[in-house]
């Protein structure tokens, strides 16, 4: 099969649902066993049964390292090894004219999408390091490269999950570990519920196919980058936009 995943060890952050359940059950249907990580214990739960290759839930909070660790820990035991690291749980954040933004609505958005990306990223890293061996791949989105207005928070979190793809790809390039990062334009998940139909309306009409993303199509180019055949390809973006992006 291409991008084989058979024996392989993987974690979807935010797989209970969207975009992360595609990954989760593309990842696990490739072969491998999926750590289905979420806040929800039981919607990780009940999106894990359905996987194969003994998959299962690990609660976490993306924005506690404390969390973090025990998670990926727990991952270690059961396991014994992480191949493949998928950061994909994130936020909307409150969409609002920045001077309608308060410190929470955006410290909510960076704890999430930014520092869960750092955290996790700390967390698996001696471990891949020390297997010379590692996949990780971070969801960013479109708004990180061209910025959606009345999204300050979420347009800012997402550029800097692309420049850390870049940063810690870079820095791990020689250890046989590929960091790469997947902007998707609009995909039709619940984060959508958080948003009005103005700004769905906005990030539609830039898509040249002139429709929503599905998760699937989204999960698809993720098993390209956490397989082996991922091999010379690290610290990149791969847009899955319906051909928005312009660089």
């Amino acid at each position: 099969m291409p991008f084989d995943l058979s024996g392989q060890t993987a974690i979807v952050t935010g797989g209970a649902t969207g975009i992360g359940e595609a990954i989760a059950k593309r990842l696990a249907e490739a072969g491998a066993t999926v750590a289905v990580a979420d806040l929800d214990k039981a919607g990780a739960e009940r999106a894990a049964a359905a996987l194969p290759n003994k998959s299962f839930g690990v609660q976490v909070d993306v924005s506690s390292p404390g969390s973090i660790q025990a998670a990926v820990e727990e991952v270690l035991r059961k396991t014994g090894r992480v191949h493949i690291l998928v950061n994909n749980a994130g936020v909307a954040g409150k969409a609002a004219p920045v001077q309608d933004q308060t410190d929470d609505d955006f410290d909510k958005v960076m704890r999430i999408n930014v520092y869960g990306v750092f955290y996790f990223c700390r967390a698996v890293m001696p471990h891949m390091l020390e297997n010379k061996y590692g996949r990780i791949v971070n969801i960013a989105s479109i708004a990180g490269k061209e910025g959606n207005p009345n999204m300050i928070a979420y347009s800012g979190s997402k550029a800097a999950v692309i420049g850390m793809t870049k940063s810690l790809g870079k820095e791990v390039a020689t250890q046989g570990i590929c960091v790469n990062a997947v902007a998707p334009a609009v995909v039709r998940t619940k984060i959508l519920e958080q948003l009005t139909e103005a700004q769905i309306n906005y990030m539609t009409e830039k898509i040249p196919m002139r429709r929503t993303g599905e998760p699937w199509e989204i999960a698809a180019v993720v098993h390209f980058l956490s397989s082996p055949d991922c091999s010379f390809v690290t610290a990149q973006c791969y847009d899955a936009s319906g051909g928005r992006a312009t660089y």
